[in-house]
């Protein structure tokens, strides 16, 4: 029925006077259709005259006008009036309004998907923690969200490849590598520990899991902490090319141990959160600066023929131009490259593949990163229009009233793991789900466990399952003559459905909106809205105690807003409950 509406609404635009293929097509942009917000103001609503009016320079009221009485000639809607300056609202014929019953029976699971995106082939790099301990409840909202983005695009068409970013060459391997192997060697050491070392209980963990393919000389440790500076940092630093300098060959073996370990860690958990990656891109993979035809050398080259200029021993990129407030540096004086650098080399390398569009969920400390990447992008040759990149506030996790507290260093932090154990990974997906990413949030682990109205997800839940409940009564009462009733649902002698049925006729609708603008939240919003709706209907009616023809047409009903609220869950990573 929408697609012969948009027909209709074509042929409309194209008499306007003097029209042009350039102003068609801009409106057909523009404009949309969708479900009314209200069913008492009708089914669907358009905004085109609106739109046409204000790119036409021409009057809204009287392209109304003129489109309401082509559309009441057509005589296949039951009304079709003006609603205000340019809208138009249409009220269906009642079996073209209960045709989205049938729709969903038919496509199930499939309902709500859509070729919004096809042949459209889009990156989303998310959670891309550093591989320096267990994630913490911080990280799973970005594992969340990712997740749920990556769905929504799949199920609207879009061809989508999800990567973690595993930062494996960089200074904190190096801290943890020396954090592993000074517990490894405590006893030899008078258990010295510097103060900016991981500590972790998971660090002794590793420590004590590695197994010596090779007898070490404790004597070569015991003036491991002698000579050093009192600087924090300073004396992390020092440490580091001690232990390097004493057995590169050791401190090798520990490191690759420990990184596995780490990330098979990260894998498993985020596994258990129903999270997954087609591609993890190791960091070390870009090469080393000094290597010309490494992909870091590579690029680098490329941005010194583009603009790049050297200044004080040191490379810069002067990213000014993206509205970054200096010049950044891509390699320090001693030849170093800077994380800058790596990161140049790595959205160069995503570029290289041919992803239409690259979708970065990044911490929102990151917000001043933008620029500076967006400016490589351009001076490496490619189009930073490319990239788009998703902040996520970080999340306050709340338990019997308290603020935890996290910190990876100190190792004092509440993993996503215990989370996962604590309430499950539905109901964890759920409430990092529950509002926009760029908002903070407040995560009530014990609201999050409750049996209460006030806990969303389990008053989403309770919808579906008492759906799933009436069903099974249903079913269980054998009425075998059932079928050969009419649907009272459909003739409209039984209009107290009609709610539910207006309500999940907006789905497919909130799924593009979710898609285009990247908000899976909007769909929990929904879900909430229809669960109401549902939860309504069900104190005010009792559907077992209807006539054998109500009851069939309520059944038929509510299965299709049942198949909606799983649909709407499902396309979070999150499965509908049958019994609470």
């Amino acid at each position: 029925m929408i697609d012969q509406i948009h027909k209709e609404i074509n042929n409309f635009l194209s008499e306007i006077e003097n029209i042009n293929s350039d102003t068609l097509n801009l409106i057909n942009q523009k404009y949309s259709i969708s479900i009314c917000d209200d069913l008492q103001k009708g089914h669907l609503t358009s905004n085109v005259c609106m739109i046409a009016a204000s790119i036409c320079k021409t009057s809204p009221d009287e392209l109304a006008n003129k489109l309401e009485k082509r559309l009441k000639n057509l005589k296949v809607f039951k009304d079709v009036h003006k609603a205000g300056p340019g809208f138009i609202n249409i009220t269906l014929k009642r079996i073209d309004f209960i045709s989205i019953i049938k729709k969903i029976s038919t496509e199930k699971e499939k309902f709500g998907h859509s070729n919004l995106g096809k042949d459209k082939k889009i990156q989303i790099e998310f959670v891309s923690a550093n591989p320096t301990g267990p994630l913490h409840v911080g990280h799973g909202r970005g594992a969340a969200y990712g997740d749920a983005i990556a769905r929504v695009l799949r199920a609207t068409g879009h061809i989508v490849e999800k990567e973690y970013y595993v930062n494996d060459a960089g200074r904190q391997i190096d801290i943890l590598t020396a954090s592993i192997i000074l517990k490894k060697i405590a006893k030899h050491i008078n258990n010295f520990f510097p103060k900016n070392g991981y500590q972790g209980e998971y660090i002794s963990e590793i420590s004590n899991k590695f197994n010596d393919v090779q007898e070490i000389d404790p004597a070569n440790y015991q003036n491991i902490a002698k000579d050093i500076s009192s600087d924090p940092e300073q004396e992390i630093d020092e440490i580091i090319i001690k232990l390097k300098n004493i057995n590169i060959d050791y401190w090798n073996a520990i490191k690759e141990f420990s990184l596995q370990e780490i990330i098979d860690s990260i894998s498993n958990d985020l596994n258990d959160f129903n999270v997954s990656f087609d591609n993890w891109f190791y960091e070390s993979s870009l090469g080393r600066i000094d290597n010309k035809s490494s992909e870091i050398g590579l690029s680098i080259n490329k941005l010194v023929k583009n603009g790049a200029y050297e200044k004080d021993g040191a490379i810069w990129l002067n990213t000014e131009s993206s509205g970054d407030d200096k010049h950044r540096v891509l390699v320090r004086e001693d030849g170093r490259a800077t994380y800058f650098a790596s990161d140049v080399a790595y959205h160069k390398n995503k570029i290289d593949r041919g992803f239409n569009t690259l979708i970065n969920i990044w911490g929102a400390d990151h917000h001043g990163y933008i620029k500076r990447i967006e400016a490589s992008i351009d001076a490496l040759g490619s189009d930073s229009k490319k990239l788009i990149v998703k902040l996520v506030q970080f999340a306050n996790l709340y338990k019997e009233g308290e603020k935890v507290k996290m910190s990876t260093r100190s190792g004092d932090f509440f993993t996503l793991k215990k989370l996962i154990d604590d309430i499950g990974p539905d109901a964890a997906r759920f409430y990092y789900l529950s509002k926009q990413a760029d908002q903070h949030l407040d995560f009530d682990i014990d609201l999050a466990k409750s049996d209460s109205k006030e806990n969303i997800f389990y008053y989403i839940q309770y919808a579906h399952a008492r759906i799933y409940s009436l069903q099974e009564k249903f079913n269980q009462a054998h009425f075998e003559d059932i079928n050969n009733h009419t649907d009272n649902v459909e003739n409209g002698s039984y209009i107290k459905c009609d709610k539910l049925i207006h309500e999940i006729s907006k789905y497919p609708n909130i799924v593009k909106k979710a898609a285009l603008t990247l908000q899976p939240h909007i769909i929990i919003f929904y879900l909430k809205d229809l669960s109401q709706l549902l939860h309504s209907f069900y104190n005010d009616n009792h559907v077992l105690s209807e006539t054998p023809e109500n009851m069939l047409s309520i059944i038929k009903c509510l299965s299709a807003v049942k198949q909606v609220i799983s649909n709407g869950l499902g396309i979070l990573g999150i499965s509908a409950l049958k019994k609470m």
